[in-house]
């Protein structure tokens, strides 16, 4: 856990006592579950689970000697009761209290992520129905395609968090479960009704099945579900990105008073939040592959899975949380130049309409090849035209683009000068903008 990437209201929920406490509440939930069934006296359990605690460093202590965390920590809690102890951990098996404790974890930080993702669609939301209609020009390859509106992009955005948010609510089912089952998940030691009462005081269900531990495609889920909504998130950042390029400057991340952006060329505002987004997204990908590789345990059960998880949990979790609070505080302090994109979007001299004007032609019974041959070749004269530096509009404010089609004679035996014009209407494009949002923004 990298302290610059957290926040305390994450990280605070994988620290070593927050682990133990974790274990603690699997135990006494275990306890009390016992006490339930009548085979621990109900004066004991009371006892156990008023009393009894632990300390990480007298853990630490007896762990160094055991070489065996669980047993450690049950030791260490065996210390603060008395003659009750006998009952603590009585009848499980170490992942019954790992794995459970974990799900525990697991379950809140999955919890306040789905919160944070639907903190950031209304950010996203909000800026949409601002821009709505704001003009800009979409791009494929890179390159100018045909006028679109800001708020239309961010309508994608909120789309795509929508189904990362139903994702990350069926996953929390996922993981959301615990396990009481014995050293072999096969209750001979314990009753399944042991574990329903122990999962019910926890707020888990039951795995219905398990060996010795929770199976690790329900993790597996969880790091490629966060791995996925990363990547989104990285989609988001590297558009502000291109966005905040010099040559385009259509948005650009908010540029605090008293901010650098160079200890060379004072002139800079770099884009530092967004590139620091798309870092934070590879490393979450990254703790995808071992979740996955993990799945594969020896028989019922082997611990080659531990180590990993005791990096790419807390980290995914930590990492995400933050990512998705800094690109919240790009998209709510975003700086749009709508000025900007209606300069851009006009950088082609009118040629963001040639399918405009490519699709009134076949309606008035022109060949589609002989309609893109007509519409293509006038293009390519704005592309030279303005590869030689010439102005995109003339006097008259008229584009490069429609003084071509209007002056073609082939094109104009099918279409009249009014008919010409009336494709150059940026109108025509956000007509559907509203119904758009309708289905978006339910």
């Amino acid at each position: 856990m990298i302290e610059r990437y957290s926040r305390e209201e994450m990280s605070s929920k994988w620290t070593m006592q927050a682990k133990y406490q974790a274990w603690l509440d699997v135990e006494k939930a275990v306890v009390k579950a016992w006490a339930k069934l009548g085979k621990i006296p109900q004066d004991d359990a009371d006892k156990i689970v008023a009393n009894a605690g632990f300390n990480i460093e007298r853990i630490d202590e007896i762990e160094a000697v055991t070489r065996h965390d669980l047993i450690a920590f049950t030791t260490s809690v065996s210390e603060t009761l008395g003659d009750e102890s006998r009952w603590f951990h009585y009848g499980m098996t170490s992942s019954d209290t790992v794995d459970t404790a974990v799900a525990l974890q697991m379950k809140s930080s999955l919890e306040l992520v789905i919160e944070d993702v639907k903190m950031i669609m209304e950010s996203i939301k909000k800026r949409a129905m601002e821009h709505k209609m704001t003009l800009m020009v979409g791009r494929s390859h890179g390159i100018h395609g045909e006028p679109i509106t800001f708020g239309l992009v961010l309508a994608v955005w909120y789309d795509e968090m929508a189904r990362h948010l139903e994702n990350l609510e069926q996953t929390l089912v996922v993981i959301g479960v615990g396990q009481v089952s014995g050293a072999m998940g096969n209750f001979a030691h314990a009753p399944l009704e042991l574990e329903e009462y122990a999962c019910e005081e926890l707020g888990l269900k039951p795995a219905p099945a398990s060996n010795q531990v929770i199976q690790r495609d329900r993790y597996a889920r969880l790091a490629t579900a966060l791995a996925l909504m990363a990547s989104s998130i990285e989609k988001f950042a590297v558009q502000v990105r291109h966005w905040q390029r010099t040559e385009v400057y259509e948005c650009e991340e908010y540029f605090a008073k008293g901010q650098k952006g160079s200890s060379a060329m004072p002139h800079k505002r770099n884009p530092i939040l967004t590139e620091n987004i798309t870092g934070l997204a590879r490393m979450i990908r990254a703790y995808a592959m071992p979740a996955m590789e993990n799945v594969a345990l020896w028989h019922e059960r082997d611990i080659s899975h531990s180590s990993t998880e005791r990096f790419w949990l807390p980290d995914s979790f930590i990492t995400t949380d933050f990512m998705l609070h800094r690109m919240n505080n790009v998209i709510a302090n975003l700086t749009v130049y709508p000025e900007n994109m209606i300069k851009n979007l006009n950088l082609t001299g009118g040629l963001v309409f040639s399918q405009r004007v490519l699709l009134e032609l076949p309606i008035k019974g022109v060949s589609r090849e002989d309609a893109y041959r007509i519409v293509q070749r006038n293009a390519m004269k704005v592309w030279e035209e303005i590869q030689q530096g010439k102005p995109t509009t003339n006097e008259a404010g008229e584009s490069l683009y429609l003084n071509h089609l209007l002056a073609d004679e082939e094109l104009r035996n099918s279409l009249s000068k009014e008919q010409i014009r009336e494709c150059f209407n940026y109108d025509y494009y956000t007509k559907n903008v509203d119904n758009i949002f309708a289905r978006v923004f339910k």
